[in-house]
Formats: structure tokens, sequence, C-alpha cells
């Protein structure tokens, strides 16, 4: 196993310089401790930690970006971000509406003119695709059985103009995790912005913030960074970059990020970065709650609300056969942490909770809610 730490601080002191160290030290050993069951027993891959504490973001790498190589992960080894990158379309959501271009109530067929043709569709609004709340389902062969092969966007639209909803479906009454809403999202964004969805992402979001390793589809100049996916045996899966999923249309797969990157996101979703005030605004927008699934978990904009005791982590998580991923943050403590992980299901989410739980020396059991997978693999 090879592991790195790389550490951000700003030092003031020699005791102070003591006294970071020391907290480097306790952050490392819990980060360490906490994530040995997914790290590589056999087999390739390994695992991108960022930590952010007491204003300072550690990070902390294990295994291998990709063992054909002997390519080490850091903090720059490029992930597949898998359901992570919902929040991303999500925020851009919530900026429009900060900014007065649209609102969470709009149905969706006023910037998908195409579904103005369809049924039940047309009571879908943009909060409700962003909450998975809509109704619709995880992806569109749960509902057209008889389908093969992967969704076109004329595919597409014949779907959505002929679903129905029923009791268990229906929109703004649940939660159902869905894809086909966040895709869908995606292309209200598109439509009322004029731009396509991966363009509006980098002017609107990881252009201001700097984020220069994040992206969809990934570039060839970013793909010498891109690790290799393994599926949970550690057998190499595709190829780095690699777009999978449902939908084949260009932006309807997944985003691509650093651990480095997404410590920026992270920071500025705790709203430590005073001079982007209008993006952590829409940031705070969209962790709000908008739907109740049960006392101790709500639903914001892609993100999870979840509590244990008197402590709440707002986090989101992803999976796919070749990735896991794990975003969370508790905004009382302005605490949080990033895991990347290049192989398929592995338990990033509980591990993440834990860390957290533990850096705040919070002693609730972390909460087991939420959507343990949530790209079904």
């Amino acid at each position: 196993m090879i592991r790195t730490a790389f550490v951000t601080a700003t030092v003031m002191g020699a005791l102070l310089a003591a006294g970071s160290a020391h907290a480097q030290l306790n952050v490392e050993q819990i980060v360490s401790q906490k994530v040995q069951p997914i790290l590589p027993k056999g087999g390739g891959g390994g695992v991108a930690v960022a930590v952010r504490m007491n204003s300072n973001t550690q990070f902390f790498n294990y295994g291998m970006a990709d063992n054909a190589q002997n390519r080490p992960v850091t903090a720059d080894s490029i992930f597949n971000l898998g359901s992570v990158g919902k929040v991303f379309a999500t925020t851009l959501l919530a900026q429009g509406v900060k900014q007065g271009e649209l609102s969470l109530n709009d149905p969706v067929a006023k910037y998908v003119t195409e579904l103005q043709r369809g049924g039940d569709i047309r009571r879908i609004t943009l909060g409700q695709l962003a909450s998975h709340t809509s109704g619709l389902p995880d992806v569109p062969g749960q509902y057209e059985h008889w389908h093969r092969g992967k969704y076109t966007w004329p595919d597409f639209v014949r779907f959505l103009n002929s679903w129905k909803a029923d009791p268990k479906h229906d929109p703004g009454k649940q939660y159902l995790y869905s894809d086909t809403a966040m895709v869908l999202l995606r292309i209200a964004l598109q439509r009322r912005f004029n731009t396509p969805f991966a363009a509006l992402m980098h002017q609107r979001l990881t252009g201001p913030l700097g984020m220069t390793s994040t992206a969809l589809p990934l570039p060839r100049d970013l793909l010498g960074r891109a690790v290799q996916g393994y599926g949970s045996t550690g057998r190499p899966i595709g190829r780095p970059g690699m777009e999978g999923g449902t939908f084949q249309w260009r932006g309807s797969g997944q985003i691509y990020s650093s651990s480095r990157d997404m410590a920026t996101f992270l920071v500025a979703n705790l709203g430590e970065l005073s001079d982007h005030r209008p993006i952590e605004n829409a940031m705070a927008l969209a962790q709000q709650p908008v739907f109740t699934v049960g006392p101790r978990f709500k639903l914001g904009l892609a993100w999870q609300n979840v509590s244990a005791g008197n402590f709440t982590i707002i986090d989101k998580n992803g999976g796919l056969p070749n990735t896991s991923t794990y975003i969370g943050f508790a905004p009382q403590r302005k605490l949080g942490i990033v895991i990347l992980v290049n192989r398929g299901k592995q338990h990033a989410t509980g591990i993440g909770r834990q860390i957290i739980h533990a850096l705040a020396q919070d002693q609730s059991e972390p909460s087991s809610e939420g959507e343990p997978n949530p790209d079904n693999e």
C-alpha cells in the first residue's frame, strides 16, 4: 500500500505550528483507521481523502490510481464522481433561483418544450427533479421493460411523454431516487440558459471556483491523471475517463474531478470562501431541506440531511461498478470530508460519516439513513 499525506495549513508562530502538527496527527490517525475497510487488500484500487477542519484542508492518499502503470493516488488524481456529480446540477439550479432566473416551482416542460405534448410529465417541477420527488423511475428501463440498449434523446423524450404517474410514483408525494430526473434537470438548465450543461457548469461554478480538474466529459489534457476504475474484487473495469450509463448523448454522462477540486467545492459549501458569496448563497439554498422523508432524514436539492442525536450531516454519495464516492460535512462544526475510491461497491458513505463524527468528537452513532447505493450498483 502506498500512502501520502499532504497538509495545507497556516502557521503562526512556533506554538501554533506545534498545535497544528498535533491536530494533523490526530486527523491522520482517524482517517487511516477508518478507511482501512475500503483499502485494497488485493487487486487494484486506491482512495483519495480530503478533510476540512479548523479552516485547514488536509489530503490523505492511499493505494494506486493505476496498478498497471504503477501510478499512485494523489490529490490530483481524477475520479468518476458517480452520483456525487448531481450536486453540481442542483447548485446551478439554486443559483438560478437566487438570481431570479427561474423557480423551483417551474414545470420542467416550460423549458424542455418537447414535453408539452406529454401527459403527467407536465406536472413535474424543477424542484421535484432536484429533490428526488418527481415520481420518475431511477432509470427509464424500470418503466419501459421492453426497451433494449441505451436511451438516445428521442428515446428519452418518448419515454417521458408516455410516462404515467400512479400512487407510488406521484410528483411531490414521495422520495424516489431518480437518475432520470437529474439527467432531465441538466437538459432543463441547458435550455433555460441556452448553453450546454458542461459549459454552463464551467462558466457559473467550476471556473469561478478555480476547479480546473473537474469536467464533463473528461478532456484529452486531463486523461493522463484519470484513475483506472476497478470492480469490488480489484478487476479493472473500463478505461480511465470512460463515460458510462443509461443515456447516450453528449453531456449525459458522469462528471470527473479530483480530491483537490472537490475540497474546494466542500470549502465553498461550508461558506468559507468569502470572495464567492453568490455561489455560497446558492449552495446554502441547495442544502436546505425541501422534503421530509423521516424524523432524521430530509432531502435538499440532491443533498441528504441526516441526523444522529443532535448532530446533523449534509452529504451526497455515489457509486458505480468501478467507483465509490462521498462528500459530507457538519455545517455547525465547519468540518467535512471528501472520499474518492476507484473501486466499486465500497462503503464510502458509512466511513465518511464515521470520520465526521470522530473529528467532531460526537459520540452518537452515525446515521445509516439515506441512499446506501445511489447508482444501484
